[in-house]
């Protein structure tokens, strides 16, 4: 067994929920409603502009960048906080382009998340770059001398399946190619090293495992040998080497600060800051272990209580399994709305998964338990069935 706490008093979740989406949308830490109304009422309300050296705002970015530095095995110094997470991909998208000009080819994969996808190929159009997707099964097939950047989601949004981080850097690499990592399904629940497997760059949100919040700022990180010569596409004064100074021409400041262009949203950044207060002191092997033992039961209660009645698209390998299991049926949609109405918040992804993540801060084995009978409950009485879920809601 994992030594991970209870979520209370560290989360504000209704006692008779079952919340299984922290894969998509994070619990609210306690803690953060108290920072934000001080935030806004004494810094802000009082304050006023002062508070950007009183109340230190102008370095609220990268003192909170540092906390998630040790998440994803990096140097405190070395991550950039406060874009979205497609901005973010833009920005080091292009500066990798840029650090391989004899390169044409941008590769990803076809399932990667939408955003990662859209915006690779919106570099590529406007840099003149090529577009190759690659097979997920085999990554490294599509990567020869022409290849300037593999740009991969570490953990399939829509299967929960992982890929090799370690080996696929250093195949991809030995062939001359620069290699990104979207880490926003892993950060929080699964243990990264990017330093260790030699990485170049990557990119995660902060709303999933971090608990950050709706909407608040993603975070990239650039390997310190490439931050010098690394030229992103946003050169906002915030990047400046003297921002204040208002000089007409740009200088870039030394280190991953050049990738900062407007202001930072402090009311964002002052929540995530106090939502990883919640991480203080545990490990990320005993996140690792408490997802795994949550993970695995999961897919034990499915195979036993529901023989036949799902696939389950999620890899049983643990070296190949994020933080979630995704169950396929024709009625998926039904099935996790059918769950919502018993109070058990899953979600779905098109066009048959039936999702449900595991957030090793907050869930325990009880939710999971909870979850399978009320699962077993919904299929037998066939509530997905019902006309109510036939339309979908926007936001599914």
């Amino acid at each position: 067994m994992s030594t991970i706490p209870g979520r209370q008093p560290r989360f504000q979740i209704a006692d008779e929920l079952v919340y299984l989406d922290g894969n998509s949308l994070g619990a609210l830490p306690t803690g953060v409603a108290d920072r934000l109304q001080e935030v806004v009422r004494r810094e802000w309300g009082e304050g006023l502009i002062r508070s950007w050296n009183d109340a230190h705002w102008m370095e609220l970015s990268r003192r909170v960048a540092a906390r998630i530095a040790p998440l994803i095995g990096v140097g405190p110094g070395d991550v950039h906080l406060g874009d979205s997470t497609s901005v973010s991909l833009f920005k080091t998208t292009v500066a990798a382009a840029r650090l391989r000009p004899g390169r044409q080819v941008l590769v990803v994969e076809p399932s990667t998340f939408p955003t990662d996808g859209y915006v690779i190929a919106g570099v590529a159009d406007l840099m003149g770059l090529e577009l190759r997707w690659c097979d997920p099964a085999d990554p490294l097939a599509a990567v020869d001398d022409d290849v300037a950047l593999l740009s991969l989601t570490h953990v399939d949004f829509r299967t929960g399946a992982m890929f090799d981080m370690a080996t696929i850097t250093a195949a991809a690499q030995a062939r001359g190619a620069l290699v990104q990592w979207d880490l926003c399904h892993s950060t929080g629940a699964v243990p990264v090293d990017l330093t260790g497997v030699g990485a170049d760059l990557a990119v995660g949100c902060t709303y999933k495992y971090l608990n950050g919040g709706p909407g608040s700022p993603a975070f990239l990180w650039v390997a310190p040998e490439h931050q010098a010569a690394a030229r992103q596409p946003i050169t906002g004064w915030m990047g400046h080497a003297a921002p204040f100074a208002m000089a007409r021409d740009y200088a870039p400041v030394d280190g991953i600060g050049r990738f900062a262009s407007g202001t930072p949203p402090v009311l964002a950044l002052s929540a995530l800051e106090a939502a990883l207060e919640a991480f203080e002191g545990i490990s990320l092997d005993a996140l690792r272990d408490r997802s795994l033992e949550l993970t695995d039961l999961f897919i034990a209660l499915v195979d036993e209580r529901l023989p036949g009645v799902f696939e389950i698209a999620t890899p049983r390998d643990h070296q190949r399994r994020g933080s979630q299991v995704s169950l396929r049926h024709d009625h998926a949609y039904g099935v996790v709305q059918a769950l919502i109405a018993r109070n058990v918040i899953g979600d779905f992804r098109d066009p048959d998964i039936a999702r449900f993540g595991f957030a090793p801060l907050y869930n325990t084995p009880d939710h999971v338990r909870t979850a399978v009978e009320r699962l077993e409950a919904v299929m037998a009485n066939e509530e997905y069935a019902d006309p109510a879920y036939s339309s979908r809601n926007a936001v599914t």
